[in-house]
């Protein structure tokens, strides 16, 4: 008689066979080995947004000497304080400020929300979210991975815009001393390093940004809502940050410190607003991230 057979009535009835544990996972599994960053790279760099973004990022310094080349000097018109769009033309450290400074703000908070917001909505929006889970891989490990590698490409375009534009603007002005709109200059060779402290900051000020498109891509299953929320508020802090009956508030905003990157730009360099942008904006990243990884361990993935 099998384990599985009943005994007739009147004889003995023999136990059951106990059944065989099963193993929680398949031989040679390892959690760590699923989605690798390679491939999530990979991926993420075939998409056309990303080759779209990297061209516009490019382009842009082209424009911006096209401009000046039509409007003439900016350094020749009479103002009455001295700007980086004022010393744009003396030197490509200079042309590399100014492409930064008119780009901080807004343009590249596009990547960083797109490459952020739309790499865990997108999954969902095509229908392969749940089977990347069913692979299977961790949702911690999912999330890792897509945060790391948008967080790779955002530093990427922070860093192509800058590396462009300091070409370009040597090939058009030369390569001579960084002028400083406080006045003075700095050598070329030790502008090079300031230039450097500014990009890294600007890429730690949109970490805002970028955790809190990341947070709501873990949310909703359309990119666009992501992306277009994480730009949306961003530009609500901006905005915010102009109300000045606010006051001691606006120290909150991390758009308050966003261009505390100009402390670079000065004789004695000054690391205080730095500082305190950079704590405000880590402060905000970490608890966005945390609340992406709590929500998505208990969300009901049907994409």
């Amino acid at each position: 008689m099998t384990p599985t057979e009943t005994a007739a009535p009147g004889t003995d009835r023999k136990p059951s066979a106990a059944p065989r544990p099963t193993s929680a996972a398949a031989p040679g599994y390892r959690a760590r080995h699923t989605l690798p960053l390679r491939v999530e790279a990979l991926r993420q760099l075939r998409r056309r947004r990303t080759l779209v973004i990297a061209a516009i990022l490019t382009l842009l310094p082209f424009v911006l000497v096209t401009a000046f080349a039509i409007g003439g000097d900016p350094s020749t018109r009479s103002t009455t304080r001295v700007t980086l769009m004022a010393t744009a033309t003396a030197s490509g450290g200079n042309f590399a400020a100014t492409v930064l400074f008119v780009s901080a703000g807004f343009l590249l908070v596009v990547p960083v929300a797109l490459f952020c917001g739309d790499t865990v909505a997108s999954e969902a929006g095509w229908s392969s979210l749940r089977y990347l889970l069913a692979a299977p891989v961790p949702r911690a490990r999912l999330l890792l991975s897509k945060l790391t590698v948008g967080l790779l490409f955002s530093a990427a375009a922070m860093v192509l815009l800058p590396l462009v534009a300091l070409g370009v603007g040597t090939a058009a002005y030369g390569w001579a001393p960084l002028q400083l709109p406080t006045g003075g200059a700095l050598p070329a060779g030790e502008a090079l390093p300031r230039l450097a402290v500014v990009v890294g900051y600007i890429f730690v000020s949109q970490l805002v940004t970028a955790a809190l498109a990341f947070w709501l891509s873990t949310l909703t299953d359309a990119p666009l809502g992501a992306v277009g929320g994480a730009v949306g508020l961003t530009i609500v802090g901006n905005v915010l940050d102009q109300v000045t009956a606010l006051e001691n508030w606006r120290d909150f905003l991390p758009a308050h410190w966003q261009y505390s990157w100009a402390d670079a730009l000065q004789p004695q360099m000054e690391w205080g607003g730095m500082i305190q942008g950079s704590a405000v904006s880590v402060a905000y990243a970490v608890v966005l991230v945390a609340m992406a990884f709590r929500g998505f361990a208990r969300k009901d993935v049907v994409s």
